[in-house]
């Protein structure tokens, strides 16, 4: 009801990227429907030849330890989501669509976020960055209060959750509908919280505090349970959550409430699928460790163990060599209380005269 009120309020609405396209979306045209966007386009080209020109750095740096591929394709493949997401026929309808706008914003938090975090690119650039830059620059950045503040694992978790449930119950989204410029602080905001929340996750990169495997592993089954309780908070409501969509009608023979509850859908599934992917892999990688420094472990179990053995020799040594003065001391004594006496009346001879 209360999005009914809002929309019967508004003098008209307007989508943040013009008419309602005329042609339904289709696979054709999400994939071939590219637009350019130059405040997009160009920061994702300065990023992949900035990382290039990197990784070509470190090679000639470091010759024997150069960046892995993987690290590379991670890289590139986070642009090229972020590229998906803002510049592709999603894009087209994410403002007609509800649950093509959840794709994207998907694309934003789950796809994105995690594959430029496998990329270690702080990492990278200190590995790159000459001695002055890296000691003068980068590491006072790293220590600084701010970075250590927004890093905080809590801090981290506590941001993620609250842009998105923030984001979707307050009029902040049907204003980002039909604003470009809050549209695009949005999708700014979505990727900065995504990039803060899985940095500790992959855990490659230097941070101000590392947690462990199992650490990490509650930090994503925590939010878990509030990612699916927001989808399912938007598969179950009543009526459209936002004035902007249900204002529009059907364009495409799809209700605003049929299409919403299909983003929650949408949102639950791929949303489970992304953590649920994230922990299994979290602990594959707690495993494979687990193995490579078993030996190492058995290792520093050998020296433990030589210690002690050497200290029990020694402590043996002392006390036989204790045991050893004892009995020399307890001898010595001995003999010199057997020694010749003088009995009364068996003095010289010469005295009995």
């Amino acid at each position: 009801m209360l999005a009914i009120v809002v929309a019967l309020a508004l003098p008209a609405t307007v989508a943040a990227h013009g008419p309602v396209p005329a042609d339904p979306p289709s696979l054709a045209t999400l994939v071939l429907g590219w637009t350019f966007q130059p405040l997009v386009a160009v920061p994702l080209v300065l990023a992949a030849i900035g990382w290039l020109a990197l990784v070509r750095r470190i090679g000639r740096l470091h010759p024997d330890t150069p960046v892995p591929l993987v690290r590379t394709g991670a890289f590139l493949g986070g642009l090229a989501a972020i590229a998906v997401a803002l510049m592709s026929g999603i894009e087209r309808y994410d403002t007609t669509l509800f649950s093509v706008h959840m794709a994207q914003h998907l694309l934003l938090l789950l796809v994105a976020p995690p594959l430029i975090a496998l990329a270690a690119p702080i990492t990278q650039l200190l590995r790159a960055a000459s001695p002055r830059v890296r000691n003068g620059i980068l590491l006072p950045i790293l220590h600084s209060n701010a970075v250590s503040v927004l890093a905080h694992p809590i801090v981290a978790w506590l941001t993620f959750a609250l842009v998105l449930w923030g984001s979707h119950f307050s009029p902040l989204f049907n204003i980002a509908l039909e604003d470009p410029g809050a549209h695009d602080i949005e999708h700014a905001a979505y990727l900065v919280a995504a990039l803060l929340f899985w940095w500790p996750v992959v855990g490659l990169d230097p941070a101000p505090r590392r947690m462990s495997y199992a650490a990490r592993l509650l930090y994503l089954l925590l939010q878990l349970p509030l990612n699916s309780f927001l989808a399912m908070a938007i598969l179950f409501a009543d009526e459209p959550l936002y004035p902007h969509y249900a204002t529009l009608g059907s364009p495409y023979g799809i209700s605003p409430l049929a299409d919403q509850q299909l983003a929650g859908g949408v949102m639950w599934f791929a949303g489970d699928i992304a953590f649920i992917g994230a922990i299994l892999l979290l602990i594959g990688g707690w495993m494979r460790h687990e193995q490579r420094d078993a030996p190492a472990a058995e290792r520093r179990a050998d020296v433990d163990r030589a210690r002690l053995r050497e200290r029990a020799d020694q402590l043996a040594r002392v006390r036989a060599a204790a045991s050893s003065a004892g009995a020399g001391a307890a001898g010595t004594a001995g003999a010199a209380g057997s020694g010749p006496t003088t009995q009364p009346g068996s003095g010289d001879p010469s005295s009995s005269r």
